[in-house]
């Protein structure tokens, strides 16, 4: 298990999933990795669809900000199912630090975050911690119902379904370490890739992408992942473990934006691998992928077919300048140190 960041797949296999509590049969799909959302059958062939992330709290990117990454990135993930959040719970563990007129605005954005996606915010715990310092103000859980059969998960992509990637690789690495970095990335730069950057931060939510792609074709459509931790990269490996499949994606086809390779340069990234909020993966019919990108791409959502998935025994594969290699997983994303020896080396 790695010291720091989310929890590497060796150690969740050994600590987390042989100790989940009372087993319950309705419970269809729980935590498993690579899965964004746990899944619970309930009667009347309705579905209970959860899931859970921690909630942002960054001063150096604003309140306002980090009440968007709080709302949305826990609605990305359960934008995976195909269907709209309902219902949050939050748990807030503040920093002392923080004052009242500060929390005030943070949480008034939250609440208005969650209004415009139609989340109806149910209840949670809220208190200040002393020693609390880090960018994590605690954590958040968001619910939905839907009918049991139509709700999908990442586990669900099937071998020979294309997948398709919408917007751009690394969209929120780069608007964060922008929005947090501001004078070294002008001074580095330039203020155009400045701008740029700055601009990539409101389109880290990925609801919109699912929901359009869902209503193409509810059967051509096969499975979600969401981009986070990992990047575009990860999420594709993550749902071929999950699904049980291999893979074969074509390194020339991955979008990538000048500004996030240019600011990903700066901070010393892979833009193919650092947290992508915003992108979604989809795995897609191949007679209906071509028609769902159309349809994205009408909607004014990035989306480029990148590979398909393949048998298991086929393995996980990038080709790169012709050749097929087993693609790269970093189960440790390298944004946060890039992040935090910025901070560390007086980056402005």
């Amino acid at each position: 298990m790695a010291l720091s960041g989310k929890i590497d797949h060796p150690g969740f296999e050994q600590i987390i999933l042989p100790y989940c509590g009372h087993h319950r049969s309705e419970v269809k799909s729980g935590p498993a990795f690579g899965v964004d959302v746990s899944l619970i059958e309930l009667p009347g062939e309705l579905g209970l669809a959860l899931t859970s992330d921690p909630l942002s709290l960054i001063p150096s990117l604003g309140l306002q900000e980090s009440a968007w990454l709080s709302a949305h990135l826990m609605a990305n993930d359960m934008a995976t199912t195909g269907f709209a959040p309902q219902y949050a719970q939050m748990v807030l563990n503040l920093p002392p630090t923080l004052t009242e007129d500060d929390f005030k605005t943070y949480w008034e954005f939250v609440h208005q975050y969650c209004k415009a996606i139609g989340v109806a915010i149910t209840g949670g715990h809220t208190g200040s911690i002393e020693g609390q310092n880090s960018t994590i103000a605690g954590g958040g859980t968001m619910v939905l119902t839907a009918p049991f059969h139509e709700i999908l998960l990442s586990k669900y992509a099937r071998p020979g379904d294309a997948i398709i990637v919408t917007k751009q690789c690394a969209m929120s690495s780069a608007a964060i370490l922008t929005m947090s970095f501001p004078d070294t990335v002008k001074n580095k730069l330039g203020i155009e890739i400045y701008n740029e950057g700055c601009a990539l931060f409101y389109q880290t939510s990925s609801l919109a992408d699912a929901l359009a792609a869902k209503a193409v074709s509810p059967t051509g459509l096969a499975a979600m992942h969401d981009v986070t931790e990992g990047g575009i990269l990860g999420a594709i490996y993550e749902m071929a473990i999950a699904s049980g499949n291999g893979v074969l994606v074509y390194n020339d086809q991955l979008p990538i934006g000048e500004a996030q390779r240019e600011i990903c340069g700066l901070f010393d990234l892979d833009p193919r691998f650092c947290i992508g909020a915003g992108a979604m993966v989809m795995a897609a019919d191949p007679a209906y992928a071509p028609a769902i990108v159309e349809h994205l791409q009408a909607q004014g959502i990035g989306a480029t077919i990148v590979g398909e998935l393949k048998e298991q025994a086929h393995g996980c594969l990038l080709v790169e300048n012709g050749t097929a290699n087993p693609m790269p997983y970093y189960s440790k994303d390298p944004y946060w140190a890039a992040f935090y020896n910025a901070y560390k080396n007086g980056w402005k």
